[in-house]
């Protein structure tokens, strides 16, 4: 799972928002071609937010479905890379990851080339 900030920093401005979003993708297709399958939390969490019927980030049902996700994603992952910058959120993921026994990634270059690649 790739992790990092996604509404941190931003004061929920959405151009931010979609800056942030975008950083968290730059590492999808490396780690892709390391033979491992990327997923940004927010690829599967915002449809569902959508259709929960938010109407902007933050609300109740944004809340109700954000985090969750992450979480559950944390249950079936095997590390995860956390990217750089503030985020309440991606340090939440990396202290459950870290419980469960998952590696944590700081940096694009330590994640192995996967044997099945």
């Amino acid at each position: 799972m790739i992790s990092g900030p996604y509404r941190g920093g931003t004061n929920d401005d959405p151009t931010l928002i979609k800056n942030n979003l975008e950083k968290l993708e730059e590492f999808a297709l490396e780690i892709f071609n390391k033979g491992h399958v990327p997923i940004v939390g927010e690829w599967l969490a915002l449809p569902l937010i959508k259709l929960a019927g938010s109407q902007k980030v933050g609300d109740e049902q944004w809340e109700r479905i954000q985090y969750p996700v992450a979480h559950r994603i944390l249950e079936k992952c095997d590390a995860v890379l956390r990217i750089k910058g503030e985020s309440k959120g991606a340090d939440q993921d990396v202290r459950i990851a870290k419980a469960r026994g998952l590696k944590i990634y700081y940096h694009i270059d330590e994640i192995p080339i996967s044997a099945q690649s």
